[in-house]
């Protein structure tokens, strides 16, 4: 699971939007957003940068969270 601080997203249109820009990289993705937090959690074996560019390239600003962050 690969997570993402997405800034901007505000509305169930946003959501559609950054999960479909995941889906074009990675159709068999799963995508879960929590749109208060602008957390967007991927589930897919396809590399961070790509997954992050798509996010990015969908017009929004966004960072990959490191692993040594989401672990609990």
């Amino acid at each position: 699971m690969q997570i993402f601080n997405v800034q901007g997203m505000t509305c169930e249109h946003c959501i559609r939007t950054v999960t479909g820009a995941v889906q074009a990289v990675d159709p068999s993705a799963r995508v879960d957003v929590d749109l208060p937090t602008g957390e967007v959690k991927v589930h897919t074996t396809h590399p961070v940068d790509q997954v992050l560019e798509a996010i990015i390239n969908s017009g929004y600003k966004a960072e990959a969270v490191p692993a040594a962050k989401t672990s609990h």
